[in-house]
C-alpha cells in the first residue's frame, strides 16, 4: 500500500500540469453541481416561503351549519403535544362584513387573532407599517391599500356592517402591508375576543391554523392526515397546504428532477475525463510499470497506483470544487439583485449536500480509475521493454 501510494504521487508530480489540469477539470464539475444544487434548494425555499411561509400550512375547519368550533382550546391542547414537527398552533374566527364610511361602501373579510399566534404563523407585527395590533374594544388593522384608497389615517373611525345588518363603530389602530395585493385590500385584522363579540360567536371560532418547522414543511399531509385521525371528528375536516398548491409542488418537482440529472450528467462528463487521461498515463507510463513488474511488483499493486492516483486526484479535485462552488453561489447572491437590494434568489448553504458532492466526485474519480488500473494489470514486463 505504501509503495502504490508513493508511485502513484510520483506519477503524479512527473506531469504537474497535466494533474492540475485534470484536478482544475473535477473541481469545475463538482462547483457546478454545487452551484446548481444550492441555487435549486435556495429557490425552492424561497418559493415555498413566499407562498405558505407566513401562512397557515395546515387548517382545521368546522362542517356545521354555521361553520364554527366549539371548545377549540381543548382541540389546540391535544393538537400542539401529539407531534413535534409542529411550531405554532392558533385560534381564528373569520367572518364578512362591509366598509361604511362617508358613502364609500365596500367588503371586507374580518379575521380575529390571538396576537401571538398571529406573530408565529403571519409575522403580522413585522408587516404593521403604521400603529399596533388592536387590543381596545372595536379597534382593527386595515391594509395599506385602504389606506391609501380611502385616505385613512390611525385612530379615524368607520362602520362595520355585520351580515346580521349590525352597525359596529371601529377604530382604525394601525395599517399592514403583507405584500399581496387582495389581502391588502380586503382583510380587516382584529383580536380574536374582539371579533367573537362583533359577530355574537361567544367563545367559538371558525379555523385552528398550524404550521410547522422549516424542515418538515413537506411532511405537511402526513400531520394532517394523523391530526384528522387522532380527532376522529365527523363534524370538522383537515385541509394542507400541499392538496390546495398542486401545481406548486408540480413545479419543485419538476426543478429537483432537472437539477439532479444535470449534476448526473456532469459527474458522467468527469468520470469519462477521468477515465481517459488515465488510460493515457497507463500508455505514457508502461514502460516504468514494466521496469517495477520485472523488479517484482505484483499486478495488484500496479493497479493500485491507478486507484490511489484516482482517489488522490478526487480529494483536491473535491476541495478546489467545493471553493469554487461556495464562490459561485455567493458571487450570484451579491450582484443578482432584485430592485429593492435583496437577492433574487436567497443564498441556501446545505453542508450536508456539499459533502455528499465532495463524497460523490471522489468515489467517481475512484470508479474512473478502475479501467486503466484493469489495463496496468494485463501488462507483460517481458513485451514492454522488449518493445521499448
Amino acid at each position: 500500500m505504501k509503495l502504490s501510494f508513493q508511485i502513484a504521487r510520483r506519477f503524479l508530480r512527473s506531469n504537474l500540469t497535466q494533474t492540475m489540469v485534470i484536478i482544475l477539470g473535477i473541481g469545475i464539475g463538482v462547483s457546478v453541481q454545487i452551484f446548481i444544487g444550492s441555487l435549486i434548494n435556495g429557490l425552492q425555499k424561497s418559493l415555498v416561503q413566499s407562498t405558505i411561509g407566513n401562512s397557515s400550512q395546515i387548517t382545521i375547519l368546522a362542517e356545521t351549519d354555521k361553520g364554527l368550533i366549539v371548545d377549540y382550546q381543548e382541540l389546540i391542547d391535544k393538537i400542539s403535544v401529539f407531534d413535534t414537527r409542529i411550531a405554532s398552533i392558533s385560534p381564528a374566527l373569520d367572518n364578512a362584513a362591509f366598509y361604511n364610511k362617508n358613502d364609500q361602501n365596500q367588503s371586507l373579510l374580518v379575521r380575529g387573532f390571538d396576537q401571538v399566534g398571529a406573530d408565529n404563523i403571519y409575522s403580522l407585527s413585522s408587516y404593521i407599517t403604521e400603529g399596533n395590533f388592536p387590543t381596545a374594544k372595536n379597534q382593527v388593522l386595515l391594509g395599506q391599500a385602504l389606506k391609501d384608497k380611502y385616505g385613512l389615517k390611525t385612530g379615524d373611525t368607520f362602520d362595520m356592517i355585520t351580515p346580521d345588518k349590525r352597525t359596529i363603530s371601529c377604530a382604525i389602530s394601525g395599517f399592514f402591508d403583507l405584500k399581496v395585493a387582495s389581502i391588502n385590500s380586503n382583510w380587516c385584522i382584529t383580536s380574536l375576543n374582539n371579533a367573537q363579540e362583533i359577530f355574537e360567536t361567544g367563545t367559538k371560532v371558525s379555523s385552528i391554523e398550524i404550521q410547522m418547522y422549516d424542515d418538515h414543511v413537506f411532511a405537511a399531509d402526513e400531520i394532517a392526515a394523523n391530526i384528522e385521525e387522532l380527532l376522529n371528528n365527523q363534524a370538522i375536516s383537515v385541509t394542507n397546504w400541499k392538496s390546495q398548491n398542486e401545481s406548486l409542488l408540480s413545479g419543485l418537482q419538476g426543478q429537483s428532477i432537472s437539477s439532479l440529472m444535470i449534476q448526473v450528467f456532469v459527474m458522467v462528463s468527469v468520470v469519462l475525463g477521468i477515465a481517459s487521461v488515465l488510460a493515457i498515463t497507463v500508455m505514457q507510463k508502461s514502460r516504468q510499470i514494466g521496469i517495477l513488474k520485472a523488479m517484482g511488483i505484483s499486478n495488484s499493486k500496479a493497479s493500485l497506483i491507478f486507484l490511489i492516483e484516482g482517489i488522490i486526484l478526487g480529494i483536491f479535485g473535491a476541495i478546489v470544487g467545493i471553493g469554487i462552488g461556495l464562490g459561485l453561489s455567493f458571487a450570484f447572491t451579491t450582484f443578482a439583485l432584485n430592485p429593492d437590494g435583496t437577492p433574487v434568489v436567497a443564498l441556501f448553504i446545505d453542508y450536508g449536500f456539499i459533502a455528499i458532492s465532495g463524497c460523490i466526485a471522489v468515489f467517481a474519480c475512484m470508479v474512473a480509475s478502475l479501467i486503466p488500473a484493469g489495463r496496468s494489470s494485463k501488462l507483460n514486463p517481458i513485451d514492454i521493454i522488449r518493445n521499448n
